[in-house]
């Protein structure tokens, strides 16, 4: 049965609004030579990812035959060489190699070069034969614990291919200030062809069916790497994912997801399985620990980046009201990178503890009672103690988990944690209360902030109503029971870009003129910052940049 989350919790918010009511532009070289129809391809063009001080892991893929599809299995092993250069006419190479690829990776191609200088731009490039890929640009980090004054990040997040097109990817790779754009996840969906959005197909992707074996998995990000926002955006800067539900099958979780039936579908965990590996051959991202994408990159003496795993250990979701939601046997990290994420953020010495996080962190509950009467009445009842969650796929429904990381931040007095979250498909400036039931009396100890989506639906979407019309009734509800909600947005679509320096880290908020058309322009709305060593957010009335 097809129920997406993502439609139940924007629904949820549409409900409440219902019943209460740049830079200079940055274009991939062409292909040196001109392929013909017998000469290797590079059809998927070019990305880069995860850098480092002294490197970063360039990818592509190859269709070396007519017959070499992604997820055919077809295909001969092809030699693959790859160039760096200081320079964008490879004039100054400083480094190169080959390597080989074939079926067995879908003919994907990964280097992790190193090597490099910090802080400095490259380009790069592939080879096959007499044919060159597009060229891409990428840079490195900052020296660990060198002086960085500022870093800056394009955030995205919720990409479904048939709810629109990619502009929000044009224009971030038409800006030259960025160090890297950071994807928090659902960077493609799994749904059959109409099964999601029900508001309407934009455009059709490829399998039409839902996606369940390696060869479906593959076959669903190699059409989304034929977007030609999606390639432009990977020529020109370094992308930093994770993943999250949608990258498997809606709701996800350790040992099984909402949209997944075993009867028909088979196992969960094969499915899983596949998933994983078609993200690491198509993603330039590194396998961490475990094979998962939890792990950690640096920014010089500025900013930690620490990225979350929120699906492959987490516990099932329970039911929205359950009480459930507070049992410390239910993780959603994991104990492993739960004792990770606190010793990373306690040993840190940068100025900014940045946590790439999947789902949105901050509480959010309707119907709390006063807090004299909050612990008895919860009780009685069986309810979480936080209120009535609505969002029991956040960390809303894991609490332990949230209880356990904020109380250490408080206890050990860390500092400038900024939450950076995806999912939910609206935007959100928040404060991080320690206990949500007695702020603002109980302190703020983190900040987060949640960019929309790229193109899946939102509120105004489902309702079916101009943007802005419906929801800020919803919107003034939800910040009137939560009072650590700054702002919420909850129609538009878009992107932010993160500004990072030693005195303040600043979230600016784009938004587009229409997800259905491919030349949708893209517009500053608002901005939130939080200053160094407050934990607190504030409205700023212009962007960075």
């Amino acid at each position: 049965m097809i129920n997406p989350r993502r439609r139940t919790v924007v629904k949820a918010a549409a409900a409440t609004a219902a019943l209460a009511a740049g830079g200079t532009a940055y274009a991939p070289a062409a292909q040196a030579t001109q392929a013909t129809a017998a000469a290797p391809l590079f059809g998927h063009g070019v990305a880069s990812g995860d850098p480092l001080p002294d490197g970063v892991l360039l990818w592509t893929r190859v269709t070396p035959t007519a017959d070499a599809l992604p997820g055919s299995g077809a295909g001969p092993e092809t030699a693959v060489r790859w160039e760096v250069a200081e320079d964008r006419g490879f004039g100054r190479i400083v480094a190169r190699g080959e390597t080989r690829t074939g079926a067995a990776a879908d003919h994907t191609v990964k280097a992790d070069v190193r090597g490099l200088s910090p802080a400095t731009t490259y380009y790069f490039r592939f080879a096959v034969g007499e044919t060159f890929s597009p060229t891409g640009r990428t840079r490195t980090a900052p020296a660990a614990g060198a002086r960085a004054d500022s870093v800056r990040f394009g955030v995205v997040s919720c990409a479904n291919w048939e709810s629109g097109y990619f502009s929000a990817y044009r224009h971030l790779a038409a800006r030259t200030d960025l160090d890297a754009v950071l994807h928090l996840g659902d960077y493609i969906y799994e749904y059959g062809t109409g099964q999601y959005p029900k508001t309407g197909t934009v455009r059709a992707h490829s399998p039409a069916h839902e996606i369940v074996t390696l060869a479906d998995y593959r076959l669903r990000h190699a059409t989304y790497k034929t977007d030609t926002d999606l390639q432009a955006l990977h020529a020109a800067h370094p992308v930093i994912a994770i993943w999250d539900d949608h990258e498997f099958a809606n709701d996800a979780w350790s040992g099984g997801a909402e949209n997944h039936t075993p009867e028909t579908e088979g196992d969960y965990a094969v499915r899983a399985a596949a998933a994983r590996q078609a993200y690491f051959e198509w993603m330039p991202v590194r396998a961490s620990t475990a094979g998962t994408v939890y792990r950690r990159l640096t920014f010089g003496d500025l900013a930690d980046l620490h990225l979350l795993d929120l699906r492959s250990f987490r516990s099932q979701q329970v039911r929205v009201g359950s009480g459930a939601v507070d049992d410390p046997e239910r993780v959603i990290t994991g104990r492993a990178q739960l004792d990770w994420l606190k010793a990373g953020l306690a040993q840190s010495s940068a100025t900014w503890k940045l946590v790439g996080t999947s789902v949105m962190i901050s509480p959010l509950a309707f119907g709390a009672l006063p807090a004299h009467l909050l612990g008895p009445f919860t009780e009685l009842l069986g309810l979480p103690q936080g209120g009535i969650a609505p969002l029991v796929d956040q960390w809303d429904g894991y609490t332990d988990d949230r209880r356990e990381l904020l109380s250490h931040l408080s206890e050990r007095s860390i500092r400038n944690t900024v939450f950076l979250t995806g999912d939910i498909h609206m935007a959100w400036a928040n404060e991080v209360p320690a206990r949500a039931a007695t702020y603002p009396l109980s302190p703020s100890v983190a900040t987060e902030f949640v960019v929309t989506s790229v193109t899946s639906d939102n509120v105004d979407d489902l309702l079916n109503v101009a943007p802005h019309t419906a929801s800020p009734v919803g919107a003034t509800a939800i910040q009137g029971s939560n009072r650590h909600v700054k702002w919420v947005d909850m129609d538009s679509h878009g992107y932010g870009v993160l500004d990072v320096t030693a005195e303040r880290s600043q979230m600016d908020y784009y938004v587009l003129s229409d997800r259905a058309r491919p030349d949708a322009t893209a517009a500053w709305a608002r901005s939130y910052r939080t200053l160094n060593g407050t934990q607190k957010i504030e409205r700023v009335h212009q962007p960075v940049g």
